[in-house]
C-alpha cells in the first residue's frame, strides 16, 4: 500500500525563507484515526545549498511521531529534515508506503506501531532515496494530498513546482491514477497570501507564488487531456 506523486521545482525560490513541497497521507486502522505525514523536498537556507529533504508527521493526538534513524546526515540534527542534493528541473518521484519484510528495516515499528517509508527518487539519474520509517498507529492510508508551504513574502519573486504522475497503490501493487484534485489555499486572516495559485499543464498540476490569482478556493481541476492518435 502507497501514494506517490512526482514533484518537480520549475523554478526555485530566490529568497532565503523556508520552503517545503509534500505529499502528505492520513494513516488509520478500520476507521480509527493515526495521525498522517508528509514528505517532500524543501528549500531551506539552514541546509548545504538550501535544499533538504523532510518526512515527519504527528499523530492522532497532535504529538510529533517518532521514526528510525535516518542514514542522510543534518545540518540542524532534526530527525525529520535532512540535508538532500536536489536540482530544481529534475523530476523527484515521492512516494509514502508500508516497510516491508524484505526490506531492510522490519515493517513493523515499536509498540505494534507500523513502520511507514518515505522514499525519494531522482527520475533522471534514477537513484532512490529512504529517508527513514515513522511509527505510527494505522495499517493503511487515506485522503492523500499534495502542498506547498512557502515562508517568503506575498510580493517576493515568484517560484513554481508541478505535480505530476500521483497515484495509490494497493496491496497487490495495483496502481490507480489520480487525474483531478480539488484546490485548497490558506486564508488571509491565518497569514496566507492571494498571490498564489494552482493551474494545469500539459502534463500536471502547477503551484506559483507571487503571481495573480485565477483559480478560486474549492475548483476541481483535472489534467488536460493528451493529444489524440495520429
Amino acid at each position: 500500500m502507497a501514494v506517490e506523486a512526482t514533484l518537480e521545482v520549475r523554478v526555485a525560490p530566490q529568497v532565503p525563507a523556508l520552503s517545503f513541497w509534500a505529499l502528505q497521507a492520513s494513516f488509520t486502522d478500520r476507521g480509527r484515526d493515526g495521525g498522517a505525514g508528509h514528505l517532500g523536498l524543501q528549500w531551506h537556507p539552514d541546509h548545504p545549498g538550501s535544499t533538504a529533504v523532510n518526512w515527519g508527521g504527528y499523530d492522532a493526538t497532535g504529538r510529533e511521531l517518532d521514526g528510525s534513524a535516518a542514514t542522510l546526515p543534518s545540518a540542524l540534527h532534526n530527525p525529520n529534515t535532512r540535508d538532500l542534493a536536489w536540482s530544481a528541473g529534475v523530476a523527484y518521484r515521492l512516494r509514502i508506503r508500508r516497510a516491508g519484510a524484505d526490506d531492510v528495516a522490519p515493517g513493523e515499528g515499536p509498540g505494534g506501531r507500523t513502520a511507514w517509508r518515505g522514499e525519494v527518487t531522482d527520475l533522471e539519474s534514477g537513484r532512490t532515496t529512504v529517508v527513514r520509517d515513522l511509527w505510527a498507529a494505522g495499517t493503511a492510508l487515506r485522503a492523500p494530498v499534495v502542498w506547498a508551504e512557502v515562508f517568503a513574502r506575498c510580493d517576493d519573486p515568484p517560484s513554481v513546482v508541478r505535480w505530476h504522475d500521483l497515484a495509490l497503490v494497493d496491496e497487490a501493487g495495483g496502481r490507480l491514477p489520480v487525474d483531478r484534485v480539488r484546490v485548497s489555499y490558506q486564508s488571509r486572516v491565518d497569514g496566507g497570501c492571494v498571490t498564489t495559485d494552482v493551474s494545469v499543464d500539459d502534463i500536471g498540476f502547477v503551484q506559483t507564488t507571487g503571481t495573480s490569482r485565477h483559480t478560486p478556493a474549492g475548483a476541481v481541476m483535472g489534467l488536460r487531456p493528451g493529444p489524440g492518435p495520429g
